[in-house]
């Protein structure tokens, strides 16, 4: 299958990096290459990470013959480390397009959509623990509070419990079993809402792949390196990620935290850049691509 992904705000992401040929860029999320196929045509040096074999695999066949061009098969939270490993000292500008990719979702075998029948995997990497693992290894109490905590589903418990009662007959092998599970835990009123199973398959995605653990810690390694003036865009696809992205923006925005009886600071603390307002798609965007709809771009650029 070809590896097709839809760029999510394509324009303005790219845009907001404020490319130009002196500088270096890192695509961390890089896909099967649109954002970075766009960015290295106007930066000095392109690093495309990516922690999916398959994409590293369509990368190197997309930009592989792209002199400025440097593709790591990695986890973009190993950033210092990717570009110790380049001799690079900073970067001048980094872009994470979060969530799982168009490709990921439509290549079944892969198992992260509830709308394809598959072995329940979600692995980004397809290395390490997959969903499979964690529907029947995990506690009733662990699977709640994921799919609580990740999912934001108000059915969790009941949800959880029918998954450890089913998987004491036989293991939940299949995205449709799981699936099955989820649609027999809810009244019929709550499948008006969406897919029954979208949360829940958000949770299990994010809590296999940690990716809310990655993100933060990402965000302090990539603020140590990027070089002054350098921006950091990332596009978020639900409220956990993007929580996490604008507090940690806000948060290095912030000046004296001294409390306001104080007559002078004295804690030293000054902003440390600034943030730009959030973009979302807009509506022709919306029209060609109805996953976009929950994504928001966050922008911020270190002084």
């Amino acid at each position: 299958m070809e590896f097709v992904h839809k760029s999510v705000l394509f324009d303005e992401s790219v845009k907001a990096l404020n490319i130009d040929n002196s500088k270096i860029i890192m695509d961390g999320t890089a896909g099967g290459g649109g954002h970075s196929k766009e960015i290295a045509k106007a930066a000095k040096r392109l690093i495309a990470v990516d922690r999916d074999p398959d994409a590293i695999a369509v990368l190197n066949e997309r930009l592989g013959g792209m002199s400025n061009v440097t593709i790591v098969h990695n986890n973009f939270s190993d950033i210092k480390n990717i570009i110790k490993s380049l001799n690079i000292d900073g970067i001048d500008g980094l872009l994470l397009d979060l969530g799982v990719s168009s490709f990921q979702l439509d290549t079944a075998d892969r198992g992260f959509s509830f709308h394809k029948d598959a072995p329940l995997d979600m692995r980004m990497s397809k290395t390490g623990m997959s969903a499979a693992d964690v529907v029947n290894t995990y506690s009733e109490q662990e699977l709640a509070d994921i799919i609580f905590k990740y999912g934001e589903e108000k059915f969790s418990r009941r949800i959880a419990a029918n998954i450890v009662k089913a998987r004491a007959d036989k293991p939940i092998e299949t995205t449709f079993e799981l699936v099955d599970i989820i649609k027999a835990s809810m009244p019929q009123r709550a499948m008006r809402d969406g897919h029954p199973a979208r949360r829940t398959f958000q949770a299990i995605r994010i809590e296999v792949n940690r990716e809310l653990d990655v993100l933060e810690s990402t965000l302090d390694d990539a603020f140590e390196c990027l070089n002054s003036g350098g921006r950091i865009a990332i596009i978020t696809f639900h409220s956990l990620e993007d929580r996490i992205v604008k507090e940690k923006f806000n948060e290095w925005c912030k000046g004296c935290t001294c409390p306001k009886d104080f007559p002078v600071c004295v804690c030293g603390n000054k902003p440390k850049g600034k943030v730009f307002k959030a973009v979302s798609p807009g509506e022709e965007e919306l029209k060609i691509n109805t996953r976009a709809r929950s994504s928001r771009l966050r922008v911020f650029e270190k002084f």
